[in-house]
């Protein structure tokens, strides 16, 4: 039973964040991307205090850090990718999304102090070759689409630093309590711009429903799995979830909006995403 609940820690954020790109895109027919962010932020923050748990204390000694969570594994990451998808397709978008173990496991690299075992290595070099696979066909498309790839490698990197600070933070205080004060930070920085982009928007259906369900399932839901995920399972072992990401990216972009995807890019996910799993499976052992 144990392990089950484990498995569902893992995909199902995986599965939502997978579909999140799907309904950025959507979102950005209606509002900019300022206002995209703001609003998955503040409906996530308003999901998350529906339940009792959020609302017990965090000590003061810890407050520094549940505002670092929520500058970089919300507040930035969230806005970078909104203006990622300007540029490059939502299927890229996702798909570069399978570097997160990457990132995360060389944050903790350097957090530990000792060189990776060389399985580990291994897995980084294939896993970070992958990534330029991905990226080179966008890259050649021009300077906008260059830009789209550097903003979601900066987002990217937020969350590898974001997951080893949120998983001792959780430990001690538990998922609901971190995400939602982390929430709470990330409304207050991204409203000066949202709020602006929010009276500007022109509202349909398609586009206000992507948000609320993003805002509800992918600011919400899936960070209170997955920082329970790292808690009990370390940050290495739950940034697997991502693995997720790339294919659930992939088949909602061609299928839903019908965007084109390089093979070379396509390529690069899987190979990426082996290299991640080469990592993550020596972790586990």
């Amino acid at each position: 039973m144990r392990r089950h609940t484990e498995w569902l820690l893992l995909v199902i954020p995986g599965l939502i964040w997978g579909a999140s790109f799907l309904f950025i895109a959507e979102g950005l027919e209606a509002i900019g991307p300022n206002g995209v962010a703001f609003v998955r932020i503040l409906v996530g923050f308003a999901t998350l205090a529906l339940f009792r748990g959020a609302w017990r204390p965090i000590p003061r000694g810890d407050w520094a850090g549940v505002a670092l969570v929520g500058v970089l594994w919300m507040a930035l990451p969230l806005s970078l990718f909104p203006h990622a998808e300007q540029r490059v397709s939502s299927a890229i978008t996702g798909m570069l999304n399978g570097s997160v173990p990457l990132f995360a496991a060389t944050v903790a690299t350097i957090i530990a102090r000792r060189a990776p075992p060389r399985p580990v290595l291994l897995g980084l070099v294939v896993g970070m070759t992958g990534a330029v696979l991905m990226a080179l066909p966008s890259i050649h498309e021009g300077r906008s689409s260059t830009e789209g790839v550097l903003l979601i490698l900066a987002a990217v990197a937020c969350y590898g630093v974001a997951l080893n600070v949120a998983g001792p933070l959780q430990q001690r205080h538990g998922a609901l309590p971190v995400i939602w004060r982390a929430q709470a930070v990330a409304v207050v920085l991204t409203a000066p711009v949202g709020v602006q982009e929010l009276l500007a928007a022109r509202w349909t259906p398609v586009p206000l429903l992507s948000l609320l369900v993003l805002g509800a399932l992918g600011t919400g839901v899936a960070y209170v799995l997955l920082t329970v995920a790292v808690g009990r399972l370390g940050a290495t072992r739950a940034s697997a979830t991502n693995f997720l990401i790339p294919p659930v990216a992939l088949v909602l972009g061609v299928a839903v909006r019908g965007e084109r995807v390089a093979l070379l890019s396509v390529t690069g996910a899987a190979v990426c995403v082996a290299g991640a799993w080469l990592m993550h499976r020596k972790r586990l052992r």
